[in-house]
């Protein structure tokens, strides 16, 4: 698989609100829909997909039918990333995956309410967006792993894994001096 790091494109808001207005007539009602990763954060590189996190109370909660009936490829049960020296429970980074191409190229994250995967891009997406200095040091590991491992996305994220991590000891210290806490949905 092959991809390109792009420049920020102004339209990714405008394209994750009608992925979200596709989504919000099959995910249950108590369900928070969010815009995470690159695409969410101004002036920031990225693949040209839009990631949208879906919060639910069970990952049962979703009905995988219906949002396949509207356009959403179910991809996978997964688990996500888990940072180097913590030890969580599957629980916590458990996750339906699922992604569209029709009009929108989008990346569908469904997680469980209160887990240790649920909160970690919305921290790691509020921090780069208070930090443009950091968004753009990011931005550029993500441009020299592409320039190297355009062709292996498997190398691409086991090198940017990491490095997220290595933005999160900052987001962490950033949460408990702001008091940030997760936010509505986008």
């Amino acid at each position: 698989m092959s991809f390109r790091i792009l420049p920020a494109d102004p339209d990714w808001p405008r394209q994750f609100k009608t992925v979200k207005s596709a989504l919000v007539a099959v995910v249950p009602q108590d369900a928070v829909i969010h815009h995470i990763g690159s695409t969410s954060v101004a002036n920031l590189v990225a693949k040209n997909v839009i990631d949208i996190q879906i919060t639910v109370g069970s990952l049962d909660d979703l009905n995988k039918k219906e949002m396949e009936g509207v356009g959403f490829v179910h991809r996978a049960v997964e688990r996500d990333h888990c940072p180097p020296g913590m030890t969580l429970p599957m629980a916590e980074l458990a996750k339906q995956y699922f992604k569209t191409s029709d009009p929108i190229s989008a990346n569908i994250h469904v997680r469980e309410r209160g887990r240790f995967n649920q909160r970690y891009p919305l921290l790691c997406r509020d921090y780069l967006r208070a930090h443009p200095l950091a968004a753009a040091a990011y931005g550029e590991i993500k441009l020299g792993l592409a320039a190297h491992f355009s062709q292996d996305a498997d190398a691409y994220y086991q090198i940017k894994d990491p490095v997220f991590d290595l933005i999160m000891v900052a987001a962490e210290d950033w949460a408990r001096a702001t008091r940030w806490q997760i936010p509505a949905g986008d």
